[in-house]
């Protein structure tokens, strides 16, 4: 699966650039993360509004970057969730250029189900697992094994 339901843009700023003159690595992380948020609030996993009641709490990051992004360039980074285990959510995240497409970064991120009031994990919510499953298209078997 290459393909993306949800895209989210992201406007380059001025300070987002490191002395090179593009966006600093730090900030793709940055990028990826307005986007993981705003694909919650899309499927109405979460308000927007209390961390509090997030959910989520990053456990793992990998990114991969392929090509610099520069000040003024329009990009837009897709998100899905690969994979729903007991307690955590494995997303694919990808920065490209919102013209050409071509991937600037692509990234795995696992999310735990969290509680911040009891400082614990949880396991996925159901509503989650159903919300995320019929966004995303995913059968019981992919949930169950990862394969996308």
């Amino acid at each position: 699966m290459t393909d993306f339901k949800f895209y989210f843009p992201i406007q380059v700023r001025y300070g987002d650039l490191d002395p090179q003159w593009h966006v600093n690595n730090a900030k793709f992380l940055t990028y990826i993360e307005q986007a993981r948020f705003a694909y919650l609030v899309e499927l109405q996993l979460w308000d927007g509004k209390s961390f509090m009641d997030l959910g989520l709490i990053i456990a793992d990051v990998h990114v991969s970057y392929k090509a610099p992004i520069m000040l003024g360039q329009k990009v837009r980074v897709g998100v899905r969730v690969q994979k729903i285990g007991n307690k955590s959510l494995t997303y694919a995240c990808q920065i490209e250029d919102e013209t050409t497409h071509a991937v600037m970064a692509m990234a795995e991120i696992v999310g735990v189900s969290y509680n911040y009031h009891t400082h614990s994990p949880q396991p996925v919510p159901e509503d989650w697992r159903q919300k995320i499953s019929q966004y995303e298209g995913l059968s019981l078997e992919q949930k169950l094994s990862g394969k996308c």
